[in-house]
Formats: C-alpha cells, structure tokens, sequence
C-alpha cells in the first residue's frame, strides 16, 4: 500500500482519521492542527494528488518521485524538503543496505515518502502518539523524531562493519586470497555510507534555527551529537581500510618476493645438479672415447703393434679424466 498511515493531530492528540486522502488538508486547517502523511514508493499521481492538496514546491516532488537523490535539505518558501539515506545492516549478506527516504516539512504537515524498508517510521509514530507534549510542538518535532530514528538505525550498520574489519584484520596475516576482494568491497559499502551521514549534521544545525522550545531545541542537540558521532566512527572505518589495503599489498608483495627467492633458490640447486651431471658425464666420456678408437677394427693402427701402446692408451684415459676433473673443481662445478 503506497498510503502507510494518515492521520491528523490535534495538540499532540490523534483525532479520527480522514475518510479520504483528498480531505486530510481541508480537515487539517478545519480542526487547527497537524497532518502527518506516511508514503512507500507512491505512484506519480497518488504524489501529486498529495502535493497538490498542500502546495508543494513542484521540483521537490519531482525528486521525491524518482529518488536516488544525496541526503540534502532544500528550503522553500512554504515548506521543507529533506532527503535522508537510512540505512540497516544484512546479517545473511554481510554488506549494507542503503534506503532512501523524502520528508517535506510545512508549519502544519509532514509527509513522509519511503523508497526502502527503513527507516521504522511506525515505530516513530508509536513514540510520538504516546509523548502528546512533543507531538504538540508541530510538525518539528516530527521531524527531529524522524532524525533521531534515522541516526539510530545507524548503530547495528556500525556495529556489522565494526565485526567485519575485525574479521578482515584476521584474514589479513592468515594469507587469505580473497581478502583483497572483500577489502574492496568494504571499502565502497564505508564510502557510500560516509555520504549518506556526512551531509547530517550540517542538515541538522539548519533546521534547530530558530527552533523556539527549549525541548525540542535540545532534542535537536542531542540528534546533532549522535550524528557526529556517527560520523567520526565512519571516518575511522575508512581509514582504517585504506591501512589495511596499504598492509595487504605489502603482504602480497612480499609474498611474491618470498616465492621468487624459493624460485631462484629451486632454480639454483637444479643449476648445481646439473653441473654436477654433466661434470661426470664429460670425465666418463673421455676414457670412453679413447677406447672406442682403440676398439675399432682398422688393420692399420701402429699403436697396436707397439708395446707402449697399451700403457699409452691407459695413460691417455687417466690423464683426459683428471685433467677435467681438476677444470670442473677450479671453476667449483664438483
């Protein structure tokens, strides 16, 4: 249903509802008090038909309508529009749902159009339903509610990214691959977060302008704070992921420094071994082939007829052997 909730208050108390959407003004000036409109995801037409009855600022409808709008507050000369980004924390996906939610703001209506499933709007209302002075204060004080709840579902977003650095610290130094992926995509769920809060307090000083009531005056205060503080454990979160992808590079290239030197060092040894293998290959070949040419069956090899041909033969074998072993040991290939 695009119409959550209407109803019209009169001194902080709720008086029977509107028959219909298009008497909730005409009802609201009859009995001098305050309408307040809940929206989720309207159709063009029932947005209008809503404007239309209170006077709107066209441009802001406009927005209202097609959404993915940064948190702001545009002032006009009858009304307020506020732009505000709720967010909630999804414990199946760990990662952080960014909602969307319009507030135009007039001396005697508020009406409310949510694109997401936060903020708990109902839960705004129960509260003010059951504290009639701060209703009474007008259509503020529904709005300093809405901000409050707003700043408040922020704290279990907080508390899930705080468990998630902490995870990823762990899997820092554990070597985990993917860590850099899930870095990344922490890192942009902080950023897009750090701009939906930043804009808040500087939204909140305007509108505690001129706020008359000494109560409702500290209600904004006490908003304020909460924001800020919201705020500032963002910009940690950021900074402390911005550390932790310096780290995660230094990890990695120093994991790949570690596996080249193994590399080298493997290479290196087989290099040795080889050496080796071929150092003792080259001195069995040499006596090999000095009996291969005595071996062969020519008739004419005067050596064979000689007596020191045999001891000669021998001679050469030992020597060829030696000698090569001597070369390889100098140049420390044995």
């Amino acid at each position: 249903m695009p119409i959550i909730d209407t109803a019209v208050y009169v001194d902080g108390a709720r008086t029977p509802d509107p028959p219909t959407l298009d008497v909730v003004a005409d009802l609201t000036r009859e009995r001098g008090g305050l309408a307040w409109i809940g929206m989720y995801r309207p159709t063009p037409d029932e947005l209008a038909g809503v404007a239309d009855e209170f006077a709107l600022n066209a441009t802001a409808v406009e927005d209202a309508h097609h959404g993915h709008q940064r948190s702001k507050l545009d002032r006009h000369t009858d009304d307020d529009f506020i732009v505000l980004k709720p967010a909630r924390y999804i414990d199946v996906d760990e990662r952080v749902d960014l909602g969307e939610l319009h507030v135009f703001v007039a001396p005697d209506a508020v009406i409310t159009v949510r694109h997401a499933e936060s903020p708990n709007l109902a839960a705004v209302r129960r509260r003010l339903e059951g504290d009639a002075e701060l209703l009474a204060l007008g259509s503020r004080a529904v709005l300093y509610a809405i901000l409050d709840q707003v700043v408040d579902e922020y704290a279990p977003v907080l508390a899930g990214l705080e468990n998630d650095i902490d995870e990823i610290e762990d899997e820092l130094f554990a070597g985990d691959d993917a860590v850099s992926r899930r870095i990344y995509e922490l890192s942009r769920e902080v950023i897009e977060l750090q701009r939906a809060v930043l804009p808040l307090p500087s939204i909140i000083r305007t509108l505690a302008i001129g706020v008359p009531d000494g109560r409702l005056r500290d209600a904004f205060a006490d908003v304020l704070d909460h924001a800020l503080r919201v705020g500032e454990r963002v910009d940690t979160f950021r900074a402390v992921l911005q550390n932790a992808l310096q780290v995660n590079a230094t990890l990695v290239t120093q994991r790949q420094n570690t596996e080249m030197r193994a590399l080298s060092e493997a290479s290196l040894v087989q290099s040795n071994e080889v050496r080796k293998i071929s150092s003792w290959a080259a001195i069995l070949f040499a006596p090999t082939l000095v009996g291969t040419i005595y071996g062969m069956n020519f008739a004419f090899m005067p050596e064979l007829d000689e007596p020191w041909g045999y001891p000669a033969a021998l001679a050469a074998m030992l020597a060829s052997s030696v000698g090569l072993f001597a070369i390889f040991r100098a140049r420390r290939w044995l």
